[in-house]
């Protein structure tokens, strides 16, 4: 008779799982694996997840007494002994925090053997490998995680890991079910994981999703571990990180400022006495503002260098002032003057009037009208949410304008430097536009249109809403709204329906605070709307009835890019006086 000693039944038990992994990741693909982990999961949520994330792996955490223990383990599996290694830095500070270890004592590597699915696709099992030599201290950390499987999950793996695609992919998830635990940004291999749960018992037998997107994706990280639902910290932990959300403001202000991301790359790495001297910045200051910026993913570290160096990161180089759709005018706004408006907080929330006016004396478009500069670095900060309009050109109500035999005119009331109509009139060659705007804001539109090389379509109207022009077949009024209250947007509204032929459109792009309370960028912006401008962010069945009040109809709306959406709205139809009589 043969007695099994104890480290050989759990070396055979995580034999079999990692078996039964393989065959697991074999068989399935993302079209029949998603509405497993989130049950109700199908329509255009499951064709947008199933289009842009691949399944690439089911992953799970073994406990080898060494290395040989698992050369072993993988060739009693099908799988390559040889298969690379490097430390897994996610997985070894999870342990660390549910154990209460230093992560120092845990070796966890990390390695994925190829397994090839039924139509020929590369995919692995990845292996979390925590070596746990017999009768060691690590024995019960084995013992718990067999039993709970934590780092159990199958991963899914993001073709094009655009940041705005990240974001709506994880929406998508939160929608259906899962709930945001934990990941973090492996610089080894260069990749960032993004962690959920899924709703209890799925049919598959795994509790947790992963996302992976190579590349830093650090901004996406932060805001996927600040989510409400999200166990990855401890309440207070998450309250101070949140409390310090000033100096963040002010990091990312100061970086723009001082033109550091202009005088770095994402190639190769500076030394941060080079940088002092390109920027006339303190050696030592500019080294402790850089570390922070480190840790919010603007720039990297270089650890091979002799003296302290960093790269720029694609987080950080958007905001360089010749970016295509650089961000700098955003922080430098956003860290001056309404920075110091939002310390007048207090007053606008007892009052219900803005802190911007209790700080400077009047509102902030006389304020910004008075000081060219700023003014026309509040029309380059709205630019540079422009990234928003991407999907506006291809609108139904503007390619139908485009289509039709007589040449169309969209008309941009309130359009800023032309950044909308400039795309709109771009992507559709036989449309003309006009832009109504403020004397100085015209300016930089004719030359903003002239360089993208449809000023020739365009005619310009310096006045305000009053001086709508009548006759056009698109209508369109960009973040307008959402800067004044309801009796002003009511004005504005009828001065547009007054212009609107019959069979124009209006195409409004605002952000729209979510009717169930899910977490939304328009939330914030509500709040920014009351303190420094007066104005507020609403629901779309609010602006239904805003506009109604104007004699228009909403049509629907749609979502864009930056949590914003684009409302669809027509003259509401006149009864006939006679089939009223009738």
């Amino acid at each position: 008779m043969t007695t099994t000693l104890p480290d050989e039944t759990m070396l055979l038990d995580d034999t079999a799982r990692l078996r039964a992994a393989a065959e697991f990741v074999r068989e399935h693909d993302s079209a029949a694996l998603l509405p497993l982990l989130l049950p109700g999961l199908g329509g255009p949520d499951l064709r947008a997840l199933a289009g842009h994330c691949r399944f690439a792996h089911a992953g799970l955490l073994l406990f080898p007494p060494d290395a040989d223990g698992l050369r072993a383990q993988l060739a009693d599996c099908g799988l390559a002994p040889d298969t690379p290694s490097h430390p897994s830095v996610v997985v070894r500070e999870r342990l660390a925090r549910r154990h209460r270890r230093d992560p120092a004592e845990l070796d966890v590597r990390i390695l994925r053997p190829q397994v090839h699915g039924g139509a020929g696709e590369r995919r692995a099992v990845e292996v979390f490998a925590l070596t746990v030599p017999p009768h060691s201290g690590l024995e019960p950390i084995a013992a718990y995680e067999r039993a709970r499987r934590h780092e159990a999950h199958l991963a899914f793996e993001i073709d094009d890991a655009d940041p705005l695609a990240l974001r709506g992919l994880c929406a998508i998830l939160v929608r259906h079910g899962a709930r945001p635990d934990g990941g973090g940004y492996n610089p080894h291999e260069d990749g960032t994981v993004l962690y959920f749960t899924t709703p209890a018992d799925p049919a598959c037998g795994y509790r947790r999703l992963e996302l992976y997107a190579r590349g830093d994706h650090r901004a996406a990280l932060a805001a996927h571990l600040d989510h409400p639902v999200s166990s990855a910290r401890p309440p207070a932990e998450t309250l101070l990180q949140q409390l310090t959300g000033a100096w963040t403001t002010q990091a990312f202000a100061v970086f723009a400022r001082l033109g550091l991301p202009d005088a770095m790359d994402t190639r190769t790495a500076h030394s941060t006495e080079d940088l002092a001297l390109l920027t006339g910045a303190h050696p030592r200051g500019l080294a402790t503002l850089l570390r922070y910026l480190a840790m919010l993913g603007a720039v990297t570290p270089a650890p091979d260098q002799e003296e302290e160096g960093f790269r720029l990161t694609e987080l950080g180089a958007l905001l360089r002032a010749d970016a295509p759709g650089s961000m700098r005018p955003l922080a430098l706004m956003y860290g001056g003057p309404f920075y110091r408006s939002f310390g007048e907080l207090d007053h606008a929330v007892r009052t219900g009037r803005p802190g911007f006016d209790h700080l400077f004396g009047e509102n902030h478009f006389d304020h910004f009208a008075r000081d060219p500069e700023l003014a026309a670095l509040f029309d380059r900060s709205m630019a540079a949410s422009s990234r928003m309009f991407e999907p506006l050109p291809e609108h139904p109500v503007v390619t139908a304008a485009a289509g039709a035999a007589a040449p169309a005119t969209v008309v941009d009331v309130a359009g800023g430097n032309g950044e909308l109509l400039g795309r709109i009139l771009t992507a559709h060659p036989r449309l003309r536009g006009v832009l109504l705007e403020r004397p100085h804001a015209v300016e930089a539109a004719r030359r903003l249109l002239d360089a993208a090389g449809c000023g020739g379509r365009c005619d310009y109207r310096a006045g305000d809403f009053a001086d709508v022009p009548h006759g056009g077949d698109v209508y369109v009024l960009s973040r307008v709204l959402h800067d004044w209250d309801d009796d002003r947007c009511r004005e504005i509204l009828r001065h547009l329906a007054r212009a609107m032929p019959a069979h124009a459109d209006l195409l409004v792009v605002e952000r729209l605070l979510p009717a169930d309370g899910s977490p939304s960028l328009a939330t914030a912006w509500d709040l920014h709307m009351l303190c420094n401008v007066g104005g507020r962010e609403r629901r779309a069945d609010h602006y239904a009835r805003l506009f109604a009040d104007a004699g228009l109809q909403l049509v629907g709306h749609s979502p864009l890019p930056l949590d914003a959406h684009v409302l669809h709205a027509r003259r509401a139809a006149v009864p006939d006086p006679a089939a009223r009589r009738g």
